[in-house]
């Protein structure tokens, strides 16, 4: 890892500006358009809108495409990009990050039921729906419900970090390879919580415009931007640790991917009506438990003064 003695605040504020401007542009747009919830269907019957394709390139983008302009315009050169894969250190970190997420998500998701059992889904209402219409669709179903949970939860577990590994990669560029590592003058600690708070704080215009949330929640939809702020410091320490144990930002790729893929896993076993704020989902205070007690223990378990190497 590249050493600093002090934080360099004029390339942070560069990064954060071009980080920022961009994402938030795109927002604008997309909200000028019909926003998220009524954006218009690029392709019939797929879900592909116009909010879908300017969040999937331009807004989750943007942070590589900061870390990059930041770059060039400051002149600082092209060391410790935090791209090299380091198998031999990370491997470990990597599989951490990729079966330890849904790990922590399905903790949050236990936890909400046994505080809420009327909440679940004992007759599989939302996946029996699920199955009629795929059924309506001409798809062949030779299973029940249970199953088809199962099989939706693995496929997202092994399949999501090869599907959303280039737009997960546009924000983990910047994010972890590049925010972080200059925050860490500051202390380990102090890197995560700075970091998470501005990670969330970006995700501002998407979340008031109902994503994650919806739009029916108690004080929406400044509640739910209030509470991603919080949810956005602790998967985002969990996935910095990971990192810079690693010397690659290769362990937040891949648990952000699967975090992507299974972040709605749990809504399949709730009946209609939670409290999105709460839970069962991982975006809620009860559903984000597992990376609430794991931040606790990073921040409690002592820290290392030096990181792995982030370069060979």
């Amino acid at each position: 890892m590249t050493e600093q003695s002090q934080v360099d605040w004029k390339r942070i504020a560069v990064f954060l500006v071009f980080a920022f401007g961009i994402a938030w542009l795109a927002g604008l747009l997309i909200y000028l358009r019909g926003g998220i919830l009524d954006s218009r269907e690029l392709v019939p019957d797929t879900g592909i809108t116009e909010a879908f394709v300017l969040m999937a390139t331009v807004y989750m983008f943007a942070p590589a495409i900061s870390h990059v302009i930041t770059r060039l315009v400051t002149r600082e050169g092209w060391q410790a990009l935090w791209l090299n894969l380091k198998f031999k250190q990370g491997w470990g970190y990597m599989l951490l990050a990729w079966f330890g997420t849904p790990l922590l998500i399905a903790l949050g998701a236990v936890v909400y039921f046994v505080l809420f059992p009327h909440h679940f889904d004992a007759n599989f209402e939302t996946l029996n729906t699920l199955i009629e219409e795929m059924k309506a669709l001409g798809q062949e179903v030779p299973f029940g419900p249970g199953t088809l949970a199962l099989i939706q939860i693995f496929q997202a577990i092994l399949i999501a970090p090869v599907l959303n590994l280039v737009p997960i990669l546009g924000e983990e560029f910047g994010w972890r390879g590049y925010l972080l590592p200059r925050l860490l003058p500051m202390g380990e600690r102090k890197a995560y919580l700075i970091s998470g708070l501005i990670w969330g704080l970006w995700h501002a215009p998407v979340i008031l415009m109902g994503y994650n949330y919806g739009t029916d929640y108690p004080a929406a939809p400044w509640s739910g931007t209030l509470l991603f702020i919080l949810i956005s410091f602790v998967t985002g320490t969990f996935f910095g640790w990971t990192s810079l144990r690693a010397g690659s930002i290769w362990p937040a790729v891949i648990g952000h991917a699967v975090l992507n893929g299974t972040a709605s896993a749990a809504a399949l076993f709730a009946l209609p009506g939670t409290n999105p704020l709460i839970g069962p989902m991982m975006v809620g205070i009860i559903g984000s438990l597992g990376f609430s007690l794991i931040t606790i223990w990073i921040f409690l378990r002592g820290i290392p003064s030096r990181l792995p190497e982030t370069e060979e």
